[in-house]
């Protein structure tokens, strides 16, 4: 098995567009811990936005502009001077003069290598600057760089007079061509050469340290921000190995200071051969093939992943101190696929057990028990854990005279409660909730379970008043659908918090994730009780304190709770708390309590009047206000 992977993918490596896939790991390679050169070998000169604004004339720049550069340059000590600019045509005027009486034998102009397919081959023809220049004294460079199909530059020119070459052959740098193929290893985004402004290096004096370009070679050439974003299309300007990182382009002039400190210090990286390539890759093969031959574990997972990290390391450290680039791509494949291959192996021979199991044990149990034994044996195991809930149940109100409305017509009642039960649902999967069952037009959900959530109250609450928003919406959309014929849709949610035991509970044959125990019962009484006090939602006491920091809660009575010996107080929630500085809202505040205790007291009298204050200050709550004055006969 091993030898036939490693036999379908070696040809992939010879393949082109999988050479793609190794360049772009190299450019991720390349930029961890890169060796540096010992200090930067050139200092670039940009022309770049400062500059066009304090010059102030359109590019092309007038060539006795550069002349005064040059001369500037060379009266500030640098060594050699190498304009990343073709002056390939005569401008007009003395200017060619001036900036030829400027050149010498310490400037490198930029040439080119234009290539033209033709019918019977590809000619390539030599663009030079124009004749005085190169009298002059000053030395051409090709400047010509070959990019990879996917626009990245990443090859070292290999030209003997190469523009980086012939400006570190001035410098009194021996050079030797590097070999075809060899790979640029870049030191930094854009501008991590040391840069200055042309019109700062026009007057170094006024606007730069003493020194600066002292025995320096210095590299002229755009250098422009607008050129560093990969979708801007600028000119002369390319994507680099930190383009992947930094999304920005790095300048050409900046390219040709790296591929200088490249050919300088040897620090550019060479491909690996193709066979050496394709002998690591049936070696990777063999050595999975080794690894798992006794079947897939937890220890051949680890020996898989110290595998992919061997190779992955292994390529770094070739390339960081040996110079030398192996893609891992394919070896770490050939690993891989092996290590896939068995397993999927081990699960088709394990499918084929359980299916065996499954065949024997369906004569003696029901086919969902068998299929739950199957995948997981423990899982049969009945019982629970006991843990703090927060309980919602939800209703819809005057679903058994809709039901009665439309008996004749079961598929539209199934329809209407789907509709209405999917945005519900959708309101507590978004909080987090899980719902345990649905019984007819009635949700039971719960929130901290089986997975902790510590502001669960919090959520169950915020649950409840997204699916009152969902009614609302629902109700909208069926009145625009059927007209004033349309069902209204309302719904009454308890809300509780306390301890549970939740688990798996049921019989032997059928059994359900759920949640059991008292506070499960509060939670359904609140429910039942919303339709009897006129609310949409009512609280326990323990969610309500819970929540108390984060909604306006108002209490609505007190209610006998089993095992305990007081009543309890019940809430609805009136507002968020940030609505609290409200005046109606904090007036309601202050009155509500008020108004319970006066009926409470029997002070029906004095009550009647915060009724219809009440009722103002919070017209949401005028049924549950009517329903409380009805309770107590004395107030009419």
């Amino acid at each position: 098995m091993a030898g036939l992977i490693a036999a379908l993918l070696i040809p992939v490596s010879f393949l082109k567009p999988f050479h793609l896939v190794e360049m772009r790991l190299y450019d991720l390679f390349s930029i961890v811990g890169p060796p540096l050169p010992p200090h930067p070998g050139a200092v670039v000169v940009a022309i770049d936005e400062p500059s066009f604004s304090e010059i102030g004339q359109r590019w092309p720049w007038p060539r006795d502009l550069h002349a005064k550069l040059v001369a500037s340059l060379r009266a500030a000590g640098a060594k050699v001077i190498a304009f990343d600019i073709i002056f390939a045509e005569p401008s007009e005027g003395e200017e060619d003069a001036k900036l030829a009486n400027a050149l010498g034998p310490d400037v490198v102009l930029a040439a080119d290598d234009v290539t033209t397919p033709l019918d019977q081959g590809i000619q390539t023809t030599r663009v030079n600057p124009i004749d005085p220049f190169l009298d002059a004294g000053a030395h051409p460079g090709v400047t010509s760089v070959d990019l990879d199909g996917d626009a990245y530059l990443r090859r070292m020119p290999t030209l003997p007079d190469s523009f980086a070459a012939e400006t570190l052959r001035l410098s009194g740098h021996p050079v030797t061509p590097p070999p075809e193929g060899a790979l640029i290893q870049y030191f930094g985004p854009f501008r991590t050469y040391p840069t200055v402004s042309y019109y700062q290096a026009l007057d170094p004096e006024n606007f730069l340290p003493p020194g600066r370009f002292k025995d320096q070679i210095v590299l002229v050439g755009l250098s422009l921000k607008a050129a560093t974003s990969p979708d801007s299309g600028a000119p002369d300007s390319f994507p680099t190995a930190y383009t992947l990182r930094t999304e920005s382009l790095t300048a050409g002039v900046e390219v040709h200071a790296t591929i200088l400190d490249n050919l300088r210090h040897g620090l550019y990286a060479l491909p690996a051969p193709r066979l050496a390539i394709a002998g690591l890759i049936l070696a990777a093969a063999l050595s999975a093939a080794a690894l798992c031959r006794r079947g897939i574990s937890w220890r051949t997972g680890l020996a898989a992943f110290a595998t992919v990290a061997f190779f992955i390391l292994g390529a770094w450290a070739l390339l960081r101190f040996g110079r030398i680039w192996v893609a891992p791509a394919l070896p770490i494949a050939a690993t891989l696929t092996v290590f896939g291959a068995r397993f999927g192996l081990d699960f088709a021979r394990e499918r084929q057990m359980r299916q065996a199991v499954s065949t024997a044990f369906s004569r003696y149990l029901s086919p969902e028990l068998v299929a739950q034994l199957a995948r997981d044996p423990g899982a049969l195991k009945l019982g629970g854990e006991r843990r703090n809930l927060s309980i919602l149940f939800c209703d819809v109100r005057g679903f058994t005279t809709l039901s009665e409305k439309l008996k004749d017509s079961p598929e539209r009642l199934t329809s209407l409660i789907n509709r209405l039960l999917d945005p519900l649902s959708e309101a507590i999967l978004n909080e987090g909730g899980t719902i345990d069952k649905y019984m007819g037009d009635c949700v039971m959900a719960f929130w901290n379970a089986p997975l902790p959530t510590p502001d669960h109250a919090v959520r169950s609450v915020r649950a409840s008043l997204r699916m009152m928003d969902a009614v609302t919406a629902l109700n909208e959309t069926l009145r625009k659908e059927q007209g004033d014929d349309a069902p209204v849709f309302a719904v009454g949610v308890g809300i509780n918090t306390g301890d549970c035991v939740v688990g798996n509970v049921g019989s032997r044959w059928r059994y359900d994730y759920t949640a059991l125990g008292d506070s499960v019962n509060l939670a359904s009484r609140l429910e039942s009780l919303s339709k009897e006090y006129g609310v949409s939602l009512i609280l326990g006491p323990t969610t309500a304190e819970a929540v108390r920091e984060h909604y306006v809660l108002i209490e609505l009575d007190r209610i006998a709770v089993r095992g305990r010996a007081t009543e309890s107080a019940i809430f609805t929630v009136v507002a968020p708390a940030e609505n609290r500085a409200d005046p109606d809202i904090a007036e309601l505040r202050n009155l509500h309590p008020r108004l319970l205790a006066h009926l409470r007291a029997g002070h029906f009298g004095e009550a009647t009047e915060m009724v219809e204050r009440c009722k103002i200050l919070a017209p949401s709550l005028s049924a549950y206000y009517a329903r409380l004055t009805a309770r107590f006969p004395e107030t009419t």
